[in-house]
């Protein structure tokens, strides 16, 4: 069981559904700066047209995440599926995950006097088997699952579609999946031209092969 996200970024329309809703599912504190999950704004001209970019984001769950360690406590830990989660009554605050993430997805919540981050909503995947990011988005950017699944719907999802990772050259191993834009004119706005694009054929072997190191890791 390897938990994942994919975004269809192309089809957010900034409305910040995601965002209200996941303060609201796992009570993060109020705040514009307290966010688990946020949507990234770039803008830029092409041919002297102005466009923006809109990247939605949260924690990537890395497979090899360095805020879990560098944690001097073991707050920052793994647990089934490979998701990244924060103990709050390990955390001293000492902020080395948060200067470690290299997503920036990580904030202090002044309520539980800990770092919080995004879960993947984990307390109801069991129940409902998605997040309530994915469920409320009236666009239908995301797209949560299990890599180990073939038949989930993400992996379906990236058998039909080409993706890149954020950063990825920092090796990671993130696990939030941005697809390639359908529409030519924003794939070539939004994607640099130094980025790795993937196929799921490509990637799977070795996401296959590191989650299942990982997972030695894993808290129960």
């Amino acid at each position: 069981m390897n938990y994942a996200m994919a975004l269809d970024y192309q089809n957010c329309i900034n409305c910040r559904a995601c965002e209200v809703a996941c303060k609201e599912e796992n009570g993060v504190q109020l705040g514009a700066d307290k966010q688990r999950i946020w949507v990234g704004i770039v803008e830029g001209s092409s041919n002297g047209k102005p466009f923006v970019n809109l990247y939605p984001s949260q924690c990537n769950h890395c497979i090899d995440a360095p805020c879990v360690s560098v944690c001097p406590t073991n707050a920052s830990h793994y647990i089934k599926g490979g998701i990244v989660k924060v103990e709050p009554d390990k955390c001293i605050l000492c902020k080395a995950c948060m200067e470690s993430c290299p997503y920036d997805a990580r904030f202090i919540d002044d309520t539980k006097v800990s770092v919080d981050k995004c879960t993947f909503c984990e307390h109801q995947i069991e129940e409902t088997g998605t997040t309530a990011c994915q469920a409320t988005c009236p666009t239908k950017v995301r797209t949560f699952g299990d890599l180990d699944d073939p038949g989930s719907d993400i992996v379906k999802l990236l058998k039909t579609r080409k993706f890149f990772f954020q950063k990825e050259e920092i090796g990671t191993l993130p696990k939030l999946f941005y697809l390639v834009p359908e529409d030519e004119t924003y794939a070539q706005q939004s994607i640099g031209p130094n980025t790795k694009i993937h196929t799921w054929e490509e990637i799977q072997p070795l996401y296959e092969r590191a989650a299942i190191t990982r997972s030695q890791s894993w808290k129960q």
